[in-house]
């Protein structure tokens, strides 16, 4: 490893948290849920669910195939008519009740989602499990925000729903993700089926238990749980699919174009970004670089819109180099159940490999590592944990341009505000931004040179009644609020 500019720390990383707190007995899922029953899958085989910070199997689930995806793409469009003429009154009325649903069973499903995907307990039960009740709440309030028929000269414009979902979610958030594209999908009118992430599954078959508790009728929601290749394929070619929503990488997102090609399918693709924090001269220096990191590093770095390029004056950068070392240092690394552990694992041993991989080509292609590196963090022999790691360089870098989706951060300095708005710019994603300066409308005039779906001004909370969604690799379409169901909808032309 590169010798580090700063000395090594004395807590932080390497200084792992030790309590070990059992996780839940979570019961391995035989069945898969189709038009309102749990019925056995066509195959045997199933797909063992792995603990990352302990890299020990708890649960197995099936591995669906082609035909589960048959069965419940038929269910779908069996409820489609009756559920495309449901009122709005019934539709929010029922996503609230699964919102209740999760929030009272949020201690289970909080420690299931840390066992399958390694953030921290304290953390998750906010981000993984109260968020999502928020968002199904969010989305119930939008549903009369939503134009739903409008009078243009003679004709009537309405929205109709797009009609059967194929949603295909990921494994940083998988709750949060499937309430996102459910909730807005049957708010819309629309019938669904989920192929949840195979690395992190469970929540998806507690979400199915809510859908049927709180009254969801039959074959509006499905769950299929398998690989990509199998059922997600499978789902995104179905004939009785209209659309298809995923969250993914760039490259799966490909994938899902190519095939719902062929049929001339709609798409939903939210694909990950590489988000620039501009700190201009005058912003709240510390805080600005502190809050920065800490968002880049959250749920171990995977977050699609993480501020994972931190761009600072040239003047300023061994200040902004210090401030970020000071943050990066202060994590724990550990057991996510133990209440001192503020960095956990990423969620699988491929992933661990390819960050480490990737700060690797970081010191290759001379970028200077300032703290963290390849190396397993000390006194933690198992898990899939990356040590936080803070890199300065340029924007041409592997390590400023590729999505790492792990805790790794670049600081890269420029000369002017004209030189940091093209810095931002020059990347192929466009998914977020963050802006710090001391006057809110000078930040928002940067903000509009940016080509990005969301920006944050001085570290604003994000708000999740508007869109969220990006540019150029980074997707197409919008979630969150009335954008989110609108996306589920089509315009249909009366009189």
């Amino acid at each position: 490893m590169a010798k580090q500019p700063y000395p090594a720390p004395v807590n932080g990383p390497g200084a792992a948290a030790t309590a070990t707190i059992p996780p839940p007995d979570v019961t391995s899922r035989h069945a898969i849920f189709v038009n309102g029953q749990w019925q056995d899958p066509a195959g045997n085989e199933v797909i063992t669910v792995i603990n990352p910070a302990t890299e020990e199997p708890f649960a197995t689930i099936p591995a669906g195939t082609p035909a589960d995806v048959d069965r419940a793409a038929a269910a779908a469009a069996g409820a489609l008519e009756m559920w495309s003429q449901s009122s709005l009154e019934e539709r929010t009325s029922v996503l609230g009740r699964i919102a209740g649903l999760i929030e009272a069973r949020a201690e289970e499903i909080t420690r299931t989602i840390v066992s399958e995907v390694g953030q921290p307990q304290r953390l998750a039960a906010q981000l993984q499990t109260a968020s999502p009740a928020e968002n199904l709440r969010i989305i119930a309030g939008a549903v009369g925000e939503v134009g739903w028929e409008e009078q243009i000269g003679h004709t009537t414009v309405r929205r109709a729903p797009a009609g059967v979902v194929g949603a295909i979610t990921p494994w940083n958030v998988p709750l949060l993700m499937i309430c996102m594209k459910v909730g807005a999908a049957i708010a819309a009118g629309c019938t669904v089926v989920l192929k949840s992430s195979e690395i992190a599954p469970l929540s998806s078959f507690t979400f199915a238990e809510i859908t049927q508790e709180a009254g969801l009728p039959d074959g509006v929601f499905n769950l299929v749980s398998g690989t990509g290749l199998q059922a997600g394929e499978a789902l995104v070619a179905h004939p009785l699919v209209d659309m298809v929503s995923l969250t993914g990488s760039v490259r799966a997102g490909r994938r899902v174009m190519e095939v719902a090609a062929q049929s001339i399918k709609r798409v939903g693709l939210e694909l990950g970004g590489k988000s620039a924090n501009i700190i201009l001269e005058d912003s709240d220096f510390e805080r600005a670089v502190s809050d920065g990191i800490a968002d880049a590093f959250r749920n171990a770095g995977q977050a699609c819109g993480g501020l994972t390029r931190v761009l600072v004056p040239q003047r300023r950068l061994a200040e902004a180099a210090e401030l970020a070392v000071t943050t990066a240092r202060s994590y724990v690394l550990g057991d996510p159940f133990d209440p001192a552990t503020t960095l956990g694992p990423v969620t699988t041993g491929g992933q661990r490999d390819r960050v480490r991989g990737y700060i690797r080509v970081g010191l290759d292609e001379g970028a200077q590592i300032l703290t963290g590196g390849a190396e397993p963090p000390a006194d933690l022999e198992r898990g899939y944990f990356v040590q936080p790691t803070v890199f300065t360089g340029d924007n041409t870098m592997r390590v400023a341009r590729e999505e790492i989706f792990g805790p790794v951060v670049v600081i890269i300095p420029f000369q002017d505000e004209p030189d940091a708005i093209a810095i931002a710019n020059d990347s192929p994603y466009g998914l977020a931004a963050g802006v710090w300066c001391a006057d809110d409308e000078h930040a928002r005039a940067i903000a509009t040179r940016l080509r990005v779906g969301r920006v944050r001004i001085n570290g604003s909370t994000v708000n999740r009644r508007a869109p969220h969604g990006g540019f150029k690799l980074s997707g197409i379409g919008r979630e969150w609020g009335r954008f989110g169901i609108e996306e589920f909808l089509e315009y249909q032309s009366v009189g």
